[in-house]
């Protein structure tokens, strides 16, 4: 029996550690996914003052931005109790349960920002102590947004990303991969795409953007566009692995140009 994926090649650019999971989706809905990751995770070390200071001041919230800052976070300050906990989408809310940490808030849908704002423990934080668990760099929709609500934010900045160097087999991948007339790109972040652009640019990888590329939604969308995207996007719900793949599933095929 075909499975609905059959044919497909997919472009996963997650770093390689958090690829995995949707790796596995993929394999199972019998489409062909090509690994090749645009940038690594590397912890950031905290410098002691900074420990001990976060470590006696009494949060409310702990927020935790990613599975990556669960886990360099957790490492490095330790459980967040008595404070309560928030994640901002379900990858990271499965890794807080992996270490048996609880989750107090949890969007139902969506893992961004916005999603989280949007739940009613934030909708009135004045006078509550917010940590926010995060990368150095990316988005900072949460600190204007719960200060002007009235909370006091304070970050710990555990990881950093950084770009990778392609192996020759994962680059020959990839020109194998954006050749095919069957190809989805997925990226999970804007970070993620600049970072692709940069290291598969148009000369060298001349059909690349003319494939489908998957994106976690319009903000990223619109930034493909920007950058020059010239195939079909089509945005899911949010870059969970079972929202990326539930978009696949309900647009499996799609047209891109035939080549000149």
């Amino acid at each position: 029996m075909s499975r609905p994926l059959a044919g497909l090649v997919v472009v996963v650019t997650r770093p390689a550690r958090q690829a995995a999971r949707f790796i596995d989706l993929l394999l199972e809905q019998g489409a062909d996914p090509v690994a090749f990751p645009t940038i690594a995770i590397e912890p950031v070390v905290l410098d002691a003052a900074t420990r001990e200071a976060l470590g006696r001041t009494q949060f409310d919230w702990v927020i935790y931005t990613s599975a990556n800052a669960v886990e360099q976070g957790l490492a490095q300050l330790g459980r967040p109790a008595p404070a309560r906990v928030a994640a901002i989408g379900r990858a990271t809310a499965r890794a807080l349960e992996a270490a048996q940490v609880p989750v107090d808030a949890l969007p139902a849908t969506g893992s961004d920002s916005e999603a989280l704002l949007a739940l009613p423990e934030f909708g009135d934080p004045a006078g509550r102590r917010v940590l926010v668990v995060k990368g150095i760099g990316g988005r900072d929709a949460l600190r204007p947004a719960l200060e002007d609500r009235g909370a006091t934010v304070e970050f710990a900045e555990v990881y950093r990303r950084r770009p990778v160097v392609p192996t020759p087999g994962a680059v020959a991948d990839l020109l194998r991969a954006s050749a095919s007339q069957a190809v989805v790109v997925a990226v999970t972040s804007v970070e993620i795409l600049d970072s692709l652009l940069a290291l598969a640019p148009d000369p060298g990888f001349p059909r690349l953007r003319d494939a489908r590329l998957l994106v976690p939604g319009e903000r990223v969308a619109a930034a493909a566009r920007r950058l020059g995207w010239r195939g079909e996007i089509l945005a899911a719900r949010s870059a969970e692995d079972d929202a990326m793949l539930a978009a696949l599933l309900e647009h499996p095929r799609g047209s891109r140009p035939a080549p000149a």
